[in-house]
């Protein structure tokens, strides 16, 4: 299932938002379905949070009706007539730094990179939606840069959950931009070694777009064989798949639940692959090398500079969909 939230043309910009089952091109209206149930039930259907807290016995019950919800005459919505908000507003981001095998390669190094998971949160304060913009503030940064990764929404609660069942905890899979000052997180010693500064590089407004949309774990299948693509104004930056994960989507499950209990609403963000700006960038570090002609890989574009106003970010996650905002 592809779930949504979003708001219709008469929706007041500040109402919380519809729940939507999305099929192609048409959005099926589940507060609509959720007025037609008469038991507990119509709490799975009022909002995103509700839905994933009914876990499989909601899932089950909505795709019994999946297909009379697009029928013919249904109650439904186009696509392009509606706006995508987040799908959630998550209790909290948990967040994977230094967690691909090439984008290490290619970067000034941290004491820890790679050998465990660089630990950061963002809150769902940073977040905004597909087509939302991402504010460029000069004040905080010169260097504002862009990140694909693979969001895994938590599903059930468990706290030092084994790697052999951690994907039982998973409800499904998003798109996060890991949006971040790289001037604010970089900080080179004297004797070229970095040390980075994961708050006020990476938490502040607009830094966490969220979406389009939330894909049910059974439809994403294995999440360690997607591929990832960015493209800012159509240049091809990023191209990867998940299976050049450090630490698999199981094991960054097992990794933070040692610290806290994870619960339904939260969501766990996977680090990014090499072609970042900072890849590019020899003042913080960055020694971006092209993949080897005949390597199979796609050809990238490397960056020429930072994110600027006016820049079209696009997030592409095999499965999922693509993640698209302006930076402004």
């Amino acid at each position: 299932m592809k779930l949504v939230r979003f708001l219709t043309a008469g929706d007041e910009p500040a109402d919380k938002g519809r729940l939507g089952l999305q099929r192609a091109d048409r959005i099926a209206d589940l507060g609509y379905f959720a007025r037609l149930q008469h038991d507990d039930r119509r709490r799975w259907f009022e909002d995103m949070l509700g839905f994933i807290q009914g876990g499989p016995e909601a899932q089950a019950h909505l795709a019994r009706y999946e297909d009379a919800l697009f029928a013919p005459g249904a109650a439904t919505h186009a696509l392009a007539e509606v706006r995508l908000l987040p799908p959630l507003m998550p209790t909290t981001i948990l967040c994977a730094g230094s967690n691909y095998h090439a984008h290490n390669r290619e970067k000034a190094a941290a004491p820890l990179s790679g050998k465990e998971p660089e630990f950061f949160i963002k809150t769902a304060d940073c977040v905004v939606g597909s087509d939302d913009v991402i504010v460029h503030d000069s004040v905080l940064t010169r260097k504002l840069d862009c990140e694909t990764e693979l969001a895994i929404v938590i599903g059930k609660s468990g706290r030092h959950i084994p790697v052999a069942s951690a994907l039982e905890h998973v409800f499904g899979y998003s798109i996060v931009n890991d949006v971040t000052a790289r001037d604010r997180q970089v900080r080179l010693k004297p004797d070229g070694s970095a040390w980075y500064e994961l708050g006020r590089g990476k938490v502040f407004d607009t830094s966490a777009p969220f979406g389009p949309c939330i894909v049910t774990s059974d439809e994403v299948g294995d999440p360690q064989a997607l591929r990832l693509r960015t493209r800012i104004n159509g240049e091809l930056r990023q191209s990867s798949s998940t299976r050049d994960m450090i630490w698999s989507c199981a094991e960054l499950i097992h990794f933070f639940s040692i610290n806290m209990t994870l619960k339904p609403g939260m969501v766990i963000i996977t680090g990014t692959p090499a072609g970042t700006a900072w890849s590019s960038d020899a003042e913080l570090g960055g020694r971006w090398t092209p993949p080897p002609a005949g390597s199979g890989e796609e050809e990238l574009v490397p960056a020429r500079g930072y994110n600027r106003a006016g820049d079209l970010v696009e997030c592409d996650i095999e499965r999922i969909g693509v993640l698209r905002n302006t930076v402004a």
